[in-house]
């Protein structure tokens, strides 16, 4: 059988890793961009289709994958930086066989804007949400602590709360049926606690905790992962784990009592749906299933285009055979609302 474009990932990735100069980098490219690929290569090829129309392939590339599809050339084990990844071609392949699955997400709870890295306004993303048929969504730019990603302090956070405020104005003038509730990605250190004073937090809808600083340790972070289950500020753990595609494989837990925890916590944890995170990985989350624990979907998005990836997460959570009540994003906004008062009880 001709190579899926996961498996065209690896074989990209693999030949990067023999090149050197700019070789080296196209092949990289080329690599996290094939789990992007709403096609198959091989479909593509097969239908005629040039494979240069595929992002980041060029004549030369398109050649290499050409030979591969022909020879039908086997990938080798991906390393643990690429290993348990799939693609979003495959994601649409998922779904097609668990038909409802897609028509049931009401909501997209971790995107950003310019407010701090992302790419597009307010505006632009709610449109994008609008047009996806989405109910709710939640703006999550970062917090202050991460400032290579132009993280907010409380001034800048309640700037965005009124433009927020007057964007839910623009929406329903407009007649558009989508709620955005102000949330916050905060960025949490290694003891699971926020960077953000608790007055900024309390006008917030939602906060979505992460870790976003030594994601390479190779110790034991189980208990960073308790105190961040413990925060009584957060609502949900974003992209958990904290891998990511061919830099890094992710932190080291005792994992189904990191589970167990967040099951008996009640805070979510997030599939996070960009191609190059899809965390939690199949395995995770088969463990969170098994455990009960409550899950989010978020696509990271930082500009509209990126919005559509949120099967990425849907199709993991079919095959790790996840109750979709557990799913957040397939509550109602008032559900929503709800839950988010519960976890804040004591």
């Amino acid at each position: 059988m001709s190579p899926t474009n996961l498996e065209i990932a690896e074989l990209l990735a693999h030949r990067g890793e023999q090149a050197d100069g700019h070789r080296a980098k196209a092949y990289e490219r080329a690599a996290g961009a094939a789990l992007y690929w709403d096609t198959e290569a091989s479909e593509v090829a097969s239908g005629g289709g040039s494979l240069e129309e595929l992002d980041h392939v060029g004549p030369s590339l398109a050649r290499r994958i050409a030979e591969w599809l022909r020879e039908s050339a086997d990938a080798p084990e991906p390393p643990p930086k690429r290993a348990g990844y799939s693609s979003f071609a495959r994601a649409r392949s998922v779904l097609a066989d668990a038909p409802g699955w897609e028509g049931r997400l009401r909501s997209d709870l971790q995107m950003h804007t310019t407010y701090s890295d992302g790419k597009s306004s307010i505006r632009e993303m709610v449109l994008g949400a609008a047009a996806l048929g989405y109910s709710h969504i939640a703006i999550t730019d970062h917090s202050q602590g991460l400032k290579i990603a132009g993280g907010m302090d409380a001034a800048r956070l309640q700037q965005q709360a009124a433009e927020i405020a007057a964007v839910n104005a623009e929406v329903d003038a407009e007649g558009l049926d989508l709620t955005i509730l102000h949330g916050l990605e905060m960025n949490l250190d290694g003891r699971g606690e926020g960077d953000m004073e608790q007055e900024a937090l309390e006008p917030l809808d939602m906060v979505v905790g992460s870790f976003h600083s030594a994601l390479r340790s190779t110790d034991d972070q189980t208990g960073r992962y308790l105190g961040a289950l413990a925060n009584p500020h957060v609502q949900i753990i974003g992209h958990p784990s904290c891998r990511r595609f061919n830099r890094r494989p992710g932190l080291t837990a005792d994992w189904p009592r990191v589970m167990e925890a967040a099951a008996h916590s009640g805070t979510a944890l997030e599939i996070n749906a960009h191609p190059h995170r899809q965390d939690l990985s199949l395995d995770l989350l088969r463990l969170a299933a098994d455990a009960g624990v409550t899950l989010s979907i978020g696509t990271d998005a930082h500009d509209p285009l990126e919005l559509k990836f949120a099967p990425m997460s849907l199709a993991r959570a079919v095959e790790a055979g996840v109750d979709p009540g557990n799913i957040v994003n397939f509550w109602s906004r008032s559900e929503l609302s709800e839950w988010i008062a519960r976890l804040g009880q004591p």
